[in-house]
């Protein structure tokens, strides 16, 4: 039987409020190189620039320039330790300024072989010898640790994908403790030993099923939301037994690196809990088709899922995906007043985290009759929108999380006002008083446009947003499945009728009526080119889980 951790009410007070001053120090320290938006400070003996890029002309090079004790570092079997030489690394960039704020290691063949090996030696007892109760436990110290220590992830989001701190703190940090008490909830009702029904003989035993853990997963994250993921992940993964190996994005490793410190100090077992930093190509790719992994479950791009089931196809692991989005948001007309609202929040679904959100609804399709009314609505929403360094409290859009993310956003809006597109907002380049610094990119509106146009059809992950007429139910139907992609779609509409008719026959894993969100514990997933497999809930702890039949089981002999 694992140790874990049980405390008095007494114990568990004194322990949060040290570690409440504990974690006010590190945050200070943190948030001197950040504040100093107009002025220099110092970190030590750091120079520090505006927006909180800091140096010295005798650091090493390379040296990080953030108060981070792991950045270059893996977690493995319940240590830190250094990357089998010789060590690559990659700069993380702060999109709000366009400057490296730390390095880290980016993982080879013997980091993923040592990583798999040690998920893979803990499996057995992880597994069998803890209980469902013993493994609740864990989780439970978990969440205690991650809310004593929001506002230092919040910052780290923050700073390595470009989310405005408000937002950080509000959404981003927030994603991640939703997820973990709901599948603290969810432990409470999932069915571990399952009995089929005997329906040719009720006098003879019934078959027992066994949700029995898959084994060794690889989970393989994103940075556009990064706790909401590994969240996702990693703890429906441990609840249900596995053991598991963490690669969190290139782009927003600090996070990670943060949520495996508190992995470590909530006291799982070594090896149940791993993380490797790299990028796809190379750490990914290596996860993915590694003979020792059960299991892998990607979030990402629909050209990497790919890849990774193309990588995973000869070891005949299970591969989960959550993949790319084209959401149809579709509007009728006997939404009647509540146009003005139903299209602002649509915009605003649209714009939030600066557009990089798989489940956006970036199509908009307007009833003709109030067609023209919707883009004079959608025009003011974006217009409305501020744009500001996210490193500023307040609601506003930050910038995007990278260059290439900048420069592929700019490509289709210049595909788009080629293709015929008619722009009503935003447009090339970045927004005025951004002076050149920082990935910011225009909340833009195209309208007029056609299922044809390639901005219709491709997923952008920006702030761009095509608006498009229909005249009937078929027609906005047809539109709407006409895409590769099915995630979510949007539906608006007084008649329960028409709304229950659009949801059975809309292509997509979600479908979201009248502005009503998924309740927690919901399943989340796709179909398409949008992926496969469900995560949330108890449906998102299933699909961690391997259905064993099992005859001639008896409890009470």
């Amino acid at each position: 039987m694992h140790h874990y951790y049980t405390m008095t009410r007494s114990h568990k007070k004194m322990m949060r409020e040290l570690a409440f001053l504990n974690n006010m120090i590190r945050a200070l320290c943190l948030l001197v190189a950040i504040i100093s938006i107009d002025g220099n400070a110092h970190v030590g003996n750091k120079e520090c620039t505006p927006g909180g890029v800091c140096s010295d002309e005798g650091a090493e090079a390379g040296e990080s320039l953030l108060p981070l004790l792991h950045e270059r570092h893996f977690y493995i079997n319940g240590t830190w330790v250094d990357p089998t030489p010789p060590m690559n690394t990659l700069e993380v960039i702060d999109p709000s300024i366009a400057e490296p704020i730390a390095i880290i290691a980016v993982g080879g063949q013997l980091d993923v072989d040592s990583a798999v090996a040690s998920a893979r030696q803990a499996f057995p007892a992880w597994s069998l010898d803890t209980s469902s109760e013993e493994r609740r436990a864990y989780i439970e110290r978990l969440l205690e640790i991650y809310l004593d220590r929001e506002e230092e992830m919040a910052w780290l989001m923050t700073m390595e994908m470009g989310a405005p701190i408000d937002m950080s703190r509000s959404a981003q940090v927030e994603s991640g403790s939703f997820h973990i008490e709901n599948f603290l909830d969810a432990l409470n009702d999932f069915k571990f030993q399952r009995t089929l029904p005997n329906f040719d003989d009720k006098e003879s035993p019934a078959t027992t099923i066994l949700m029995d853990p898959i084994g060794v997963v690889a989970l393989i994250t994103p940075w556009n939301w990064p706790m909401n993921q590994i969240a996702l992940k990693v703890i429906p993964a441990l609840a249900v037994g596995c053991t598991c190996i963490l690669k969190p994005s290139e782009l927003s490793p600090l996070s990670a690196i943060l949520f495996a410190e508190m992995m470590h100090d909530a006291g799982f077992p070594p090896g149940v809990f791993n993380m490797v930093n790299g990028n796809g190509p190379t750490t990914g790719a290596m996860l993915s088709s590694h003979p020792d992994v059960d299991m892998v479950s990607f979030t990402g791009s629909t050209r990497a899922g790919a890849s990774i089931s193309k990588a995973a196809a000869d070891n005949f692991k299970r591969v989960t995906l959550e993949l790319g989005g084209k959401g149809a948001n579709i509007i009728f007309a006997d939404v009647g007043s509540d146009l003005e609202n139903v299209v602002t929040d649509g915009v605003e679904q649209c714009m939030s985290n600066s557009g990089q959100s798989c489940n956006a609804p970036t199509r908009m399709l307007v009833e003709r009759s109030v067609y023209d009314e919707a883009v004079e609505i959608a025009t003011m929403a974006a217009n409305d929108h501020e744009i500001r360094s996210a490193h500023d409290e307040g609601d506003h859009l930050g910038p995007v999380v990278s260059e290439s993310q900048y420069n592929k956003i700019q490509r289709y809006i210049q595909i788009g006002i080629e293709e015929g597109a008619r722009l009503v907002a935003g447009g090339l380049g970045r927004p005025e008083g951004t002076n050149g610094r920082g990935f910011y990119v225009r909340p833009t509106v195209f309208v007029d446009v056609n299922n044809e146009m390639t901005i219709m059809q491709e997923e952008i992950f920006g702030p761009v947003l095509c608006i498009m007429p229909f005249d009937t139910e078929e027609e906005a139907l047809a539109i709407a499945n006409d895409t590769p992609y099915g995630l979510t779609n949007y539906l608006y509409s007084s008649d329960g009728s028409r709304r229950r008719r659009m949801a059975r026959s809309l292509r997509s894993g979600m479908v979201e009526m009248n502005g009503l969100e998924q309740d927690h514990g919901a399943p989340f997933g796709g179909m398409k080119a949008s992926g496969n497999g469900r995560e949330g809930g108890i449906y998102g702890m299933e699909d961690f889980c391997e259905i064993k039949a099992v005859t001639g089981w008896d409890d009470d002999n």
